[in-house]
């Protein structure tokens, strides 16, 4: 991807490696979408705002422009964006939800037909994992609070909602995607920063613009999956290798040094990564893919273990 003056972040941004087709997903990927761009600073902007929409964390977009993720930034000003992301393995056809990646895939005949970041459940509130269909297409939706949310609002001392019809102050946007798992569905959201965060009550929020686009994309009865893999290896056409970090928001994946090490030597990778690379993304897990093997060095210097982190 070339930089660019202005990103508007959609699936169109996304460029990608293509594998033919997705195996399960504990195998290595074959897969990237995303690339290193150039945004502009417009008025209003914010890092979070910016990070939402491109994909990437605060932390990561701070320490590559030398910023304090509490640092002010002013319009005109040059932001680098890092979202390459891995695609992880997993479906043909349908919908990928990686949980700790905060990112949505959709698939079409063995081909990625779009990428979107997303927000989801906080942690005491978790997104589950597990198989889904769609079951429900809506626009314009009314938000039917549950009760749990509604007793929320009341310890929390708001004013308890019931319902809230179509409109700007309704936290469904414009789309609602319904899905066989109870209770949870795929929407737009008028709080566009939330996106790329841990802070619903489940539901998977997506930017308005992905929302309206996705919609357009899946049907009732599309199959789909959520999965929990933070930890993402990628052995991509040109024989090069990526590994993605995301922190293991939900504590559920155990030790990601521990994960990278399993992946590699199930896959006859250990021999080919730059270990002291890989030590420094696992320790900051953030959330971008990032080169790997061991491509500058000479071959009798490549150790046949992987060190301690």
């Amino acid at each position: 991807m070339k930089p660019t003056a202005t990103l508007i972040f959609s699936v169109s941004l996304f460029s990608w490696v293509a594998a033919p087709g997705f195996a399960q997903t504990t195998d290595v990927a074959h897969a990237l979408v995303g690339g290193v761009s150039e945004y502009v600073v417009r008025s209003g902007d914010s890092l979070t705002a910016i990070g939402a929409r491109a994909g990437e964390s605060v932390a990561a977009i701070s320490r590559r422009n030398g910023l304090n993720a509490r640092d002010l930034i002013h319009p005109g000003q040059r932001i680098s964006i890092d979202n390459r992301h891995i695609v992880p393995p997993g479906l043909d056809n349908g919908v990928l939800i990686n949980l700790p990646q905060r990112m949505l895939f959709i698939f079409r005949d063995g081909r990625l037909a779009g990428a979107h970041p997303v927000g989801l459940g906080k942690p005491t509130w978790p997104t589950p994992a597990g198989m889904f269909r769609i079951t429900e297409l809506r626009k314009d939706p009314t938000w039917n609070v549950p009760r749990s949310i509604q007793e929320e609002m009341r310890r929390e001392g708001k004013a308890v909602q019931t319902h809230v019809a179509p409109g700007p102050d309704n936290p469904l946007g414009k789309e609602w995607i319904g899905l066989s798992i109870a209770g949870y569905g795929i929407h737009g959201t008028n709080a566009p920063p939330s996106v790329y965060h841990f802070q619903s009550h489940g539901c998977i929020r997506l930017h308005p613009s992905d929302a309206e686009q996705l919609f357009t994309q899946v049907n009732v009865g599309m199959r789909g999956q959520i999965v929990y893999q933070p930890v993402l290896l990628a052995e991509l056409p040109d024989q090069s290798i990526e590994l993605e970090v995301n922190p293991d928001i939900y504590h559920q994946a155990g030790d990601a040094w521990a994960l990278l090490q399993s992946l590699a030597a199930e896959h006859g990778l250990t021999a080919r990564i730059d270990w002291q690379r890989a030590a420094q993304v696992v320790a900051l897990q953030e959330g971008v893919a990032t080169r790997v093997d061991r491509q500058f060095l000479p071959l009798g210097n490549v150790p046949r273990e992987s060190p301690s982190p």
